[in-house]
């Protein structure tokens, strides 16, 4: 009877100490999600107060002051636009000539239609 007793207390003792590091180890993380969510709150902040300093910094009027101040621009003037009808035409498409190789024709490279154009020919 004497040894079941020894038993049983050693048990005790030893779930005790357990739950106590059980205990011990959740108020732990306890304190570090607190932490974190200040660290979080923190964060949220400033970053909803860089946001305001950026409104603040892309409004148009400032953008403005600031380019008058320190851009020599003028004024957009009509004569600068020119009427549609002078628009140069599209180059026309340009299809590959067929090649020997159908797979090394889709891999080659299209070329780019995006150089000078040709002048208008004369009416």
């Amino acid at each position: 009877m004497r040894l079941l007793n020894i038993f049983v207390i050693a048990a005790l003792i030893l779930a005790a100490s357990f739950v106590y590091k059980i205990k011990f180890d959740s108020t732990l993380q306890a304190e570090r999600v607190a932490k974190l969510r200040g660290e979080l709150r923190r964060e949220s902040n400033a970053i909803a107060v860089l946001r305001a300093e950026w409104a603040k910094l892309d409004t148009p009027r400032r953008i403005q002051g600031l380019a008058d101040r320190h851009l020599a621009l003028q004024r957009v003037k009509s004569a600068q636009f020119d009427k549609l009808d002078r628009l140069p035409e599209r180059p026309p498409a340009v299809e590959p000539a067929p090649a020997k190789d159908p797979i090394g024709a889709m891999l080659a490279p299209i070329p780019d239609n995006t150089g000078s154009v040709l002048p208008r020919p004369r009416r």
